[in-house]
């Protein structure tokens, strides 16, 4: 028997709003315990919460970028469960009348396009956390992320491979990424997903039993999980076993899932309307102005960077992955027209940079190691054959602890491009006779010693020397010693 099997994901993004969903407590993470809080988010006896509008904002920005149809009317829901980090014995969250609902998400999977409708996107109340103390029997709560926004992008299960799965989380949080409505951070628990896996006999139109896996922290994880719970079901089936519908987490460290509890039902959470916050209106003159807001998406700015730059889509892709990265080539391109060389430096040179100081963990970076006016002026320099491009390096990592400008380093270092043929005959000529051997064996027909007798003259000139013109002068001596 072959089993298909059958995902879908329900992704958590925290949204990047400095005060909480219903309260004005901060949501800057890693502060001490319990200092993010307040009695409405502490959930104390007859406080009343007050939604963020930035919260709607987002989730509206959220629904048009993924093709949802936003609601004219949506509604605020109680889910009812008893946790420890649940203060209220409640979380506010959306059920029957969402923000969001239908849209979809195109995927790119080994050069194929791959459609991913979502069921709905929806806002929402994060919990607090549950804190083990490893030093005695009692656990712990800390409120600070109660109350935390959040959006809540549920998928149909349209996904069929682990592999699918991780590129969909990567396409989505880098569009969240590209809205600037949340940083993206799974180790922070900013981006959080829930797998629902199941399998099916190949040609069954029918769903299988659905399992939830949770404790996912990473797209490897991710993926990982997924594919042990599609083995795991496949094995149990093969074996005559039966599946119950269940939630699993994900224990990293076994590279396993296990059980966690049975799965709930919606009624299981006596949803209902919360009598606190009356509904959320949206008009279209509203939706029309978000939209109008909207930055370009990456798949489009990619197909573009093709299209008006000639790039490879390889280097599309890199240039568009963040929108930072995207403003910065765009910023040096519109000061020298050089698409080509300017994203060789920038995927080159400029990313080693970036990687070394850790600058990509942050969500947009706002101070480059090299500004992109004095990338664009670095390669105008070597275009315009006033240094070459192995001094366009030693220029570069100058420029790296330097607010000087390209020009004023080449000045300062004396690294000008030597181009005058008389100077350059002049040490053709010392490195000829200086390498007597050497020249014979180019005389004999050995060419691969050709480069050995332009590096000479490169390390004489310091790196100075335009090459073309070295080669030129250096061909024509050893030439004219032959005949």
């Amino acid at each position: 028997m072959k089993y298909e099997p059958i995902i879908g994901l329900e992704v958590h993004a925290q949204l990047l709003t400095h005060s909480k969903i219903f309260c004005g407590c901060s949501t800057q993470f890693g502060r001490e315990p319990n200092q993010n809080t307040c009695p409405v988010c502490a959930g104390f006896p007859g406080v009343l919460p007050v939604l963020n509008k930035q919260v709607v904002e987002f989730a509206i920005k959220a629904g048009l970028a993924t093709h949802c149809t936003i609601a004219s009317s949506s509604i605020l829901a109680r889910k009812n469960y008893f946790y420890p980090d649940l203060p209220k014995g409640y979380q506010i969250s959306q059920y029957e009348l969402p923000i969001c609902t239908g849209g979809y998400i195109d995927v790119q999977i080994d050069g194929a396009q791959k459609r991913v409708r979502l069921t709905r996107i929806h806002i929402e109340e994060d919990a607090g956390k549950n804190i083990h103390d490893a030093h005695g029997a009692a656990s712990l709560v800390d409120l600070n992320r109660a109350g935390v926004p959040l959006l809540e992008i549920v998928s149909e299960p349209d996904i069929r491979s682990p592999q699918e799965a991780g590129a969909y989380l990567k396409t989505l949080r880098q569009m969240l990424q590209y809205l600037g409505i949340c940083d993206g951070n799974m180790e922070e628990g900013s981006f959080r997903c829930d797998a629902n896996v199941s399998i099916r006999p190949e040609g069954s139109e029918a769903l299988g039993i659905k399992i939830e896996i949770k404790n996912l922290n990473s797209f490897k994880a991710v993926e990982k999980s997924i594919e042990f719970e599609i083995e795991r079901q496949r094995e149990t089936l093969l074996e005559g076993g039966k599946l119950i519908q269940e939630t699993r987490l994900w224990d990293d460290h076994r590279e396993g899932t296990r059980s966690m509890r049975s799965k709930e039902s919606a009624h299981d959470y006596r949803y209902f309307p919360d009598p606190d916050l009356p509904p959320i209106l949206t008009d279209a003159e509203w939706i029309d102005r978000i939209r109008a807001g909207l930055p370009e998406l990456p798949n489009d700015r990619k197909l573009r960077f093709m299209k008006d730059y000639a790039l490879t889509a390889y280097d599309a892709e890199l240039l568009s992955s963040r929108r930072d990265i995207a403003d910065y080539f765009e910023t040096a391109v519109a000061i020298h027209a050089n698409p080509k060389a300017l994203g060789n430096w920038i995927i080159g040179d400029l990313f080693r940079v970036v990687n070394e100081r850790k600058l990509d963990e942050q969500l947009y970076i706002t101070k480059w190691p090299v500004p992109p006016q004095h990338l664009a002026q670095l390669v105008e320099l070597i275009d315009e054959d006033k240094i070459s491009g192995n001094i366009g390096k030693t220029v570069f990592e100058a420029m790296l602890g330097s607010s000087l400008s390209p020009q004023e380093i080449v000045s300062e270092k004396r690294l000008e491009q030597v181009s005058d043929v008389g100077a350059i005959e002049t040490v053709v000529e010392q490195v000829i006779a200086a390498n007597p051997k050497q020249v014979a064996q180019f005389q004999s027909g050995n060419e691969k010693v050709f480069g050995f007798l332009v590096g000479q003259v490169m390390k004489l000139t310091q790196g100075k020397a335009k090459p073309q013109k070295v080669n030129e002068i250096l061909r024509k001596s050893l030439n004219r010693r032959v005949t």
